[in-house]
Formats: C-alpha cells, sequence, structure tokens
C-alpha cells in the first residue's frame, strides 16, 4: 500500500497526497468559527473526472483484457505518463535531457531511464514546441477552487498566435470524455487565482487544448486536439464522486508498519507443540482376515 505526498505549491501550501486510487490536495486554512489553523482536504480534477462515463469503447476494451490484465495495463500507461510529463517539466525550464536521463518510475519509486516509447514521446514534443513555438506562461501550475471544492495542477499554460492556452500532455492514443472535463475544470480554477502568472489579469478568454505525444496514426508523432468548455458535466462527475466516495477527506487507518515479524525456521519449529498446526491422520487400514 503506497502512500505519495507531495509538495505541489509551497509558497501556497499546497501538498498533494496519492493513496491507492485517491488523490487529495491539501492546504492549511483557518476555521471561521475558531479562527485556529486547520487542513482542508480537496479531491483532485483527474480523480473527480474518472467518475464520469468513459463510454462504450471503453467498457469493450475492459471486457477484452479482463480487470486483472487491465489493471496492469493502466499501471504501466500511468507509469510511462508520469515519467514523459517529468521529462517535458524539465525540458520546459530549460534542462538538458537525453535519451539515457532518468526520472522516477511513480509506481517502484525507483530512478529508470526512459524506454524507447517514452523517449518517442518526449521526442514528439521537442517537435511540436519546435514547429509551433509557444511563448511558455506556467507549467506544473496547482490551482485549488475553494468555490467548487477541488484541485489539480495544469501541464501547461501558453500564448499561440497571441491566444493563451492550458494544454494537458497525454501518451493515451484516445481523447477520453474525461480529459476534457481535465481542462475545464482547470479554466475555471483559474480565475480564483489572485496572481496570475502572465501579465495582467487572467484573460477571458482561454482556450483548452489536448495534446497528445507519441502519437502513432499520423507522421508527425503528435496531435493537437483543441476542446469545448464542458464544465457542467465536470460538475455532473462531481455530484456522482460526492455521492461514492464516502467522508471529505481521505480515510484515516492506522496500521502498523510490520503487519507480521519474520522469524526463522528453527524458531518457528521451536514453537510448543500445541502451537503447531496439526495434520490429520489417517488410521491404517486393517487387512481383512483369509477365508478357507
Amino acid at each position: 500500500m503506497q502512500k505519495i505526498i507531495r509538495e505541489v505549491d509551497q509558497k501556497r501550501g499546497i501538498v498533494q497526497v496519492t493513496i491507492a486510487d485517491e488523490r487529495w490536495y491539501v492546504k492549511e486554512t483557518q476555521d471561521p468559527a475558531t479562527d485556529l489553523p486547520i487542513f482542508k482536504y480537496v479531491p483532485s480534477v483527474t480523480w473527480i473526472a474518472g467518475h464520469y462515463p468513459k463510454g462504450i469503447g471503453f467498457y469493450k476494451w475492459l471486457a477484452e483484457k479482463g480487470w486483472d490484465e487491465s489493471q496492469a495495463i493502466k499501471s504501466a500507461a500511468g507509469d510511462k505518463g508520469s515519467k514523459v510529463h517529468d521529462a517535458i517539466s524539465a525540458i520546459l525550464r530549460g534542462e538538458e535531457v537525453r535519451i539515457d536521463s532518468k526520472f522516477l518510475n511513480r509506481s517502484t519509486g525507483e530512478l529508470e531511464e526512459l524506454t524507447l516509447e517514452e523517449v518517442t514521446c518526449i521526442k514528439s514534443f521537442v517537435d511540436w514546441r519546435n514547429e509551433v513555438k509557444p511563448e511558455s506562461i506556467a507549467w506544473d501550475l496547482t490551482v485549488f477552487s475553494e468555490k467548487y471544492g477541488y484541485a489539480g495542477t495544469i501541464d501547461y499554460i501558453c500564448k499561440i498566435d497571441g491566444e493563451v492556452y492550458i494544454i494537458d500532455f497525454k501518451t493515451s492514443a484516445q481523447v477520453w470524455s474525461e480529459y476534457e472535463l481535465q481542462v475545464s475544470a482547470y479554466r475555471e480554477a483559474m480565475f480564483e487565482i489572485e496572481n496570475w502568472p502572465g501579465k495582467g489579469g487572467v484573460p477571458a478568454d482561454i482556450n483548452l487544448a489536448i495534446l497528445q505525444v507519441g502519437y502513432q496514426r499520423n507522421k508527425a508523432g503528435y496531435k493537437w486536439n483543441e476542446v469545448e468548455g464542458k464544465f457542467p458535466l465536470f460538475l455532473a462527475a462531481r455530484q456522482i464522486w460526492s455521492a461514492e466516495c464516502e467522508g471529505v477527506e481521505p480515510k484515516k487507518r492506522d496500521y502498523p508498519i510490520v503487519l507480521s515479524p519474520a522469524v526463522t525456521v528453527d524458531e518457528a519449529l521451536a514453537k510448543p507443540a500445541e502451537d503447531q498446526p496439526s495434520l490429520p491422520v489417517e488410521e491404517p487400514k486393517k487387512k481383512a482376515a483369509k477365508t478357507k
């Protein structure tokens, strides 16, 4: 059972907590009644959007693969997406990224070299940037909606031909509806930001796009998808999340780190006989008397 805690916004004191399939954003605030500091938990945009129906195509794929295989594929895809995202963030920061650079595998907690598939995804982003020449405004920007009770991290905000875009990077071959809900939620939360990272105030019109990197169905290797805002559908998913997920903050359970201490074979054999598991003993069969 892995728990990942990451500080995503040091200035505002926002922390991201991932436990199994749950992802929360936490920040310190004040209790309006007592003025004492408290921690406020809100679910992540991706977790909420994941409650939106995925469509018949997804459920057919799930039926074909089966539960165990589909979960293994999703986990591997998530690890790939995280490594590709970390590499793209490094590029945006101006760092050198090589084919033998190492990035964190979220599942194992180990630094790993990039796979060929991941290198292909990263190169396609570089090709897109060289062709489009976006003007960077911010990346990995955490937004926290007090009004609607959610938070998330925007992959990239930039200007293209003078227009502002919120862009989400995806390594998948499909653009699922929940992706459109994600960027819609990001944009709505942007209007609650006090200090907009760009010059001036938050622009009234922000475009939404999903950039598929490592796309194998065209020669470019990437696919640009401009999408329409679907914030009302995100709020519907938020209602579904509220109905299905109990409580308003992560479930708190106390578990010992060591569930059962290790013992040696000699120690196990040295236990009293009454503590040892007993096996059923079959009584020998009596031989039938011979008859003349």
